[in-house]
């Protein structure tokens, strides 16, 4: 029976407990669901804050980032994500900030902190503000309640972020926030801002020293002579006094002005600062530097009294324990947008428009004549200076100021791949002018061109050398067309004024003077000299044969056994020496080298045509022989002048020895122990009617003065005239997008910016882009006309990426030549910064964030650093009539940030309590931020509390 019971009971209690489970499962399943029938808007509000927050926290931050997060900064620490809700009949945003990654603590003065970060001594945070214009609450009890609600969504999500609200008026950026530390401390958050009337106490260290006391003191006392140790961190930030204004110039030291009259002080004379750079003949740039901000730095010390808070106050900012330094960047060199820059690139984009429309006529003169209706387009944008303006810059492009052809040699070695023309070329100063005439549009490009032309004719009528034009019988054939045709036309020139000089010249050197034994062609050391026509003489030695040199040449050499020597050398006419050993022939007399005129000089358009002739005629050979008949005959003429006694072979075995084939095994065929040498012709010069020989047969004894010259003057003179009266406005205008940009880089080239290497490289770069960008131009064969301009103004956008970054680095290499170290760091800290923006897009890349990358100055750098920081003028020190101390040369900080604060054992003070704690590590109880001026204060302060 007893046992029957106790198993009843048993089954009993055990269909009990299961009952009371099922009641708790329903209970829990109860509990669980949200009826919101019953739940006040407040409720509902507080729900949604938090269903966002759980959101945030489960996706976490890297899968924020990838959702689409907003980057904060410059360094891509701090992201934002951002949601919005509705709360009765107003809504409101609610922000989320974090950072990606921490890589160890944060400094203090992190530049890429948000305001609150550095304000409150916080990482993640959140802040939730109305959707209205002002951005901010100015209901106390609406204050309350949303800082409530937050708090109270995040203790259900069981998150500590701080939670901040926007206050008062939006210019006291007033913020008061809440962060739950746990179940035991609450930190609260109040920031404000006093705009003007900064009481004077609180302006110095002292009287911000005994604010911050007064926030956790728990007593009235005299501040000045309690003691509290307080952790201290300063920053301040100084700026670099603005240039001088006339005015100020003007009126700097009256007396010492009057004491001197009318001496003017030449440091009063105000210059720019590019005065001495290579562009400034140009342009004047302006200075992409306008400044420097210093930022000296006190952390990690400990006070006790007002009294060293006021001893710090009256140290030298020479006494911090960092500096950095960061240039003031003009907006220019940032936004696009804001500033139109004006230098090469933004002239050279005129020039490729220019280029578009100069296909719409045929001639120059359409584009300036006013009868003619295609230049109605270029008229109705473009203006043609008056001719004042004109005559002033042919005066300027005519000019010879005496360039040296060194400047030449300076240019870049990737330079002469670009087909334009040298930098101090007549052409190329035609194009530079152009750039700056007129706003380079077509028109006044047109009129400028013309008058350029008559110019040049006129200099050739009369017979005025070319100026900026070399007339060395060369021409560089890597130049474009129109250099080569000027280069041309100033030999010309030369020619055309030697052929009405005298003889003067021939009788030197066909003449022997008087008392002589030895004939003056036949000195060795003779210098070439030039024909009645201007022609060059040389003398010519085939690479085969025995050159002629000094020792080749000897006096003694001329001792021959022929018994009509006197009679020989009473004939020879315009012998430049004695070839080696060889022997003529048919006489027993020594080879002599004749002076030969130097081949015809040609253009590249003349040297295409003779090649599009030769393979016309099909015969390379024979034709070429026709087209080399003058040259070849005028070297017999020469030979047989100087050689009376010669015959073809002679000619033959000196002019081409490869087509003369000796017979003997010694090689001694031009010893005179072996005379006559033996051999004979090659095949194709031994061939019936062989045209060398006919020449031969054909030419007249005579020595080059004597000959007509190979090159006619007047005649290519009139062609090169002819050629540059009517060029095709397009072919101009390829030649000059070339030339300028040639030139322009060639200028800027020339430019001292230390050893940056970042900067060289990007500039041989940019000649190598300039090179295969601009090898349509030189083509004969153009592409499509949309492509090629649009590849162009592509080009100038390039351009101008590596002109703005050459100008910075002139700025920045000469502000800092005394800190090179520091200047090559803040050029690569901006090339870096730049380098996005350096595509070849054509819209203009704007961005929002601006540069303030900062560079540590080394303790023996300050010095230099300070000279940036000159003492001020009377008239910049007068407005300051309240200083804040802490002085650098006399200048006070444009800006004072300070972190007060303060820290406490958990168990030791009365924030201790009853709860057994595992750590007894310090808490931050109290943090003040402290940023302004003498007109600007605005505080931050954060309290830990014991709840």
């Amino acid at each position: 029976m007893a046992s029957s019971s106790n198993a009843k009971h048993k089954r009993i209690a055990e269909e009990e407990e299961e009952e009371e489970e099922e009641e708790e499962e329903t209970l829990e399943e109860i509990e669980g669901f949200d009826d919101f029938t019953l739940a006040s808007s407040w409720e509902r509000f507080i729900s949604e804050i938090e269903a966002i927050c759980r959101v945030w926290m489960v996706d976490g931050p890297k899968n924020l980032v990838e959702k689409g997060a907003e980057c904060l900064g410059s360094q891509k620490k701090l992201y934002k994500v951002k949601s919005e809700m509705k709360h009765g009949t107003k809504l409101y945003s609610i922000e989320y900030y974090f950072c990606v990654s921490n890589k160890g603590k944060a400094s203090f003065w992190d530049d890429d902190l948000h305001d609150l970060q550095l304000s409150f001594g916080v990482s993640d945070f959140m802040v939730i503000a109305p959707l209205s214009a002002s951005g901010v609450v100015l209901d106390a009890p609406e204050s309350t309640k949303l800082l409530s609600s937050v708090a109270i969504a995040l203790t259900n999500c069981g998150s500590n972020w701080p939670a901040f609200v926007p206050v008062h008026d939006p210019s006291r950026k007033a913020y008061i926030g809440i962060q739950n530390l746990g179940l035991i401390f609450t930190r609260r958050f109040d920031a404000d801002r006093i705009g003007s009337q900064v009481p004077i106490r609180l302006m110095h260290l002292e009287g911000l020293y005994e604010l911050f006391i007064s926030k956790f003191a728990l007593y009235s006392v005299d501040f000045s002579a309690s003691f509290f140790k307080v952790q201290f961190a300063m920053k301040l930030t100084y700026r670099s006094p603005p240039y001088e204004s006339d005015d100020e110039i003007n009126s700097v030291d009256p007396e010492v002005n009057e004491s001197k009259g009318d001496i003017v002080s030449p440091n009063h004379i105000k210059t720019q600062w590019d005065d001495d750079c290579p562009w400034t003949e140009w342009y004047s740039a302006e200075d992409p530097i306008r400044g420097f901000e210093l930022v000296a730095i006190w952390s990690g010390r400990m006070f006790e009294s007002s009294l060293e808070m006021a001893e710090l106050e009256n140290a030298s900012s020479f006494d911090a324990e960092k500096w950095l330094l960061c240039p003031i960047i003009f907006p220019f060199m940032i936004d696009d947008s804001t500033w139109m820059f004006v230098g090469f690139a933004s002239q050279i984009r005129l020039l490729v428009s220019a280029l578009d429309m100069s296909f719409e006529a045929q001639f120059l003169d359409d584009f300036v004549s006013v009868e003619n209706p295609a230049s109605d387009n270029s008229k109705s944008s473009t203006a043609i200076p008056p001719p004042t303006v004109l005559d002033r810059v042919l005066k300027e492009i005519f000019h010879d100021g005496g360039h040296n052809s060194h400047l030449v040699e300076r240019d870049n070695k990737h330079s002469r791949a670009i087909k334009g023309a040298p930098l101090e070329s007549l052409f190329a100063q035609f194009c530079l002018h152009s750039l700056w005439f007129g706003g380079c549009n077509i028109r006044a490009i047109a009129s400028l061109w013309i008058e350029f032309v008559r110019e040049v004719r006129w200099c050739w009528e009369e017979s005025q050398p070319l100026p900026k034009m070399p007339s060395d019988s060369t021409i560089d054939l890597s130049a474009c067309l129109i250099h080569q045709k000027l280069q041309m036309l100033a030999i010309c020139i030369e020619k055309k004024n030697l052929s009405h000089d005298t003889h003067n010249s021939t009788e030197s050197v066909d003449h022997t003077p008087s008392g002589k034994k030895v004939d003056a062609e036949a000195d060795p050391f003779k210098e070439p000299v030039k024909n009645e026509n201007g022609s060059y003489l040389r003398s010519y030695c085939h690479q085969d044969s025995e050159p002629s040199t000094s020792s080749s040449f000897k006096h003694h050499d001329y001792s021959v056994r022929s018994p009509d020597l006197q009679k020989v050398d009473q004939v020879r006419k315009g012998s430049a020496g004695v070839v080696g050993s060889m022997m003529l022939l048919h006489s027993y007399q020594k080879m002599h080298a004749p002076y030969t005129q130097d081949a015809p000089i040609m253009t590249e358009d003349m040297h295409e045509e003779r090649l599009h002739a030769v393979e016309v005629f099909g015969d390379a050979f024979s034709f070429s022989g026709q087209l080399e008949r003058d040259i070849l005959s005028s070297d017999m003429s020469a030979f047989k002048a100087a050689n009376p006694d010669a015959v073809f072979e002679d000619f033959i075995r000196w002019h081409s020895p490869g087509d003369w084939e000796n017979d003997d095994t010694d090689g001694c065929a031009g010893d005179g122990n072996n005379w006559p040498p033996r051999g004979k012709l090659s095949q194709r010069m031994s061939e019936h009617g062989n045209l060398w020989r006919q020449i031969w047969n054909d030419s007249p004894p005579l020595p080059v003065l004597e000959q007509k010259s190979l090159l006619d003057p007047i005649r290519e003179g009139e062609k090169i005239l002819h050629y540059l009266e009517t060029l095709k406005p397009h072919q101009l205008l390829e030649q000059m997008v070339c030339t300028a940009f040639r030139a322009s880089a060639d200028i800027l080239n020339q430019t001292m910016y230390g050893d940056f290497k970042p900067m060289k490289t990007r500039f041989n770069q940019l000649y190598i882009t300039l090179a295969s960008t601009l090898k349509p131009l030189q083509a004969n064969h153009l592409r499509e006309k949309a492509e090629l301009i649009g590849d162009l103004r592509r080009l100038c956008l390039v351009f101008e990426h590596i002109e703005k970054l050459l100008i910075f680095a002139a700025s920045i290499h000469r502000k800092l030549l005394d800190v090179p170290r520091l200047s090559e760091a803040m050029f690569s800290d901006y090339f870096n910064f730049y380098l996005p923006k350096m595509g070849t897009s054509l819209e203009s890349i704007c961005y929002d964030q601006e540069f303030k990358t900062k560079q540590l100055v080394m303790m023996h750098e300050r010095d230099a650093v300070a000279i940036l920081f000159p003492p001020p003028t009377a008239n910049q020190s007068w407005r300051k009539v309240l200083s804040m101390g802490n002085l650098l040369n006399g200048h006070e900080p444009i800006l004072r940030e300070i972190i007060f604060s303060i820290n406490d054992r958990v168990e030791d003070s009365h924030y201790g309590s009853s709860i057994p704690m595992a750590t007894t590590e310090e808490i931050q109880t109290h943090r003040m931020y402290i940023q302004g001026t003498s007109n600007d204060l605005w505080v931050a302060l954060s309290v830990t509390s014991w709840d």
